[in-house]
């Protein structure tokens, strides 16, 4: 049974003078989803997160959220809606509790108490709730950020390059908090990171100039990068008669050498042939073999090119 679709954006567009920032843009968000936004900078990324939270309209298309239309009920889209901005405004000279407490008067959370109490252990706030903002670091900061998104247990969260500027172990934090959060809420992610969309999400949309290029999982997307499945080969000898009866083998694309012991073995089919290469290695030294993974910047290269540049 599929889960329930908690965002449906259909056909949208959004164009600012004569720059079409969103152009004709179509996707689902279901209960469960991590969602990545992956593009360039200026892709729209955040053009379309603006008009999913009703703080832009769109030109033409539409957007439901939980059910509700964006155009004709955006407060009660609001209510379902936690949003971090790629610059969350706070304020500096506030308490992160004092901030927390005024952000859940703002949304009418019943139990203010118990609902900051929660986002505080959810983003590990404990040990600086008491410092006012601007004394944060930018790690903390962004906790604060997405603890204010999360203070009236939405059900659809929309995050704009949530890591941006952090350290790796502060990225490493929030992209584990992402996951810990995302099984009863839609969470739509936008990020020109690609090994966050590869560590988080289980969906990624890439689009470029307002335009939706692709559609698909990041695991489906790494299958179609170049060097998916290659085979790192390095032998302790060379050895001509095994780079000619790998290279005649009907999965065979190339056997590329880079020396006379290193090699990388290059599928037709993008599938793993881990097991024949090493049935035809028996008796034979090696110093390491290796299967690489395809990865989203080549892929990401290869699908953009010519259309953000």
């Amino acid at each position: 049974m599929e889960s329930e679709i908690l965002v449906d954006v259909k056909n949208i567009k959004k164009s600012f003078g004569a720059i079409k920032a969103v152009d004709d843009i179509s996707f689902q968000v279901r209960r469960g989803d991590i969602f990545g936004f992956l593009g360039p900078n200026g892709a729209g990324k955040s053009t379309a997160m603006k008009i999913i939270t009703c703080f832009l309209e769109q030109d033409a298309g539409s957007v439901h959220v939980a059910g509700h239309d964006t155009l004709t009920e955006s407060l009660a889209v609001r209510q379902k809606i936690g949003y971090l901005p790629e610059s969350a405004p706070a304020y500096g000279e506030m308490t992160v509790t004092g901030f927390l407490q005024f952000v859940a008067e703002a949304r009418n959370v019943a139990d203010s108490a118990a609902a900051i109490a929660r986002v505080v252990e959810m983003t590990g706030l404990e040990r600086v709730v008491h410092q006012t903002v601007e004394t944060l670091s930018k790690g903390f900061k962004r906790r604060v950020g997405l603890a204010q998104a999360l203070i009236h247990d939405p059900e659809v969260l929309i995050l704009d390059e949530p890591t941006d500027g952090l350290d790796p172990n502060q990225k490493a934090l929030v992209q584990d908090l992402i996951n810990r959060i995302a099984r009863n809420k839609a969470i739509i992610l936008s990020t020109h990171i690609l090994d966050e969309v590869e560590r988080v999400c289980n969906r990624a949309l890439i689009i470029s100039r307002g335009q939706m290029l692709v559609d698909s999982t990041p695991r489906e997307l790494m299958g179609r990068a170049g060097n998916h499945n290659v085979i790192r080969l390095v032998l302790r000898e060379p050895d001509k008669a095994l780079a000619d009866k790998i290279s005649a083998q009907n999965w065979c694309e190339r056997l590329v050498r880079q020396t006379e012991t290193e090699w990388e073995i290059v599928p037709k089919d993008r599938a793993n042939h881990l097991n024949q290469v090493m049935a035809m290695l028996e008796g034979r030294e090696i110093e390491s073999i290796a299967v690489l993974e395809g990865r989203l910047e080549e892929l990401f290269r290869e699908i953009t090119e010519g259309v953000c540049a």
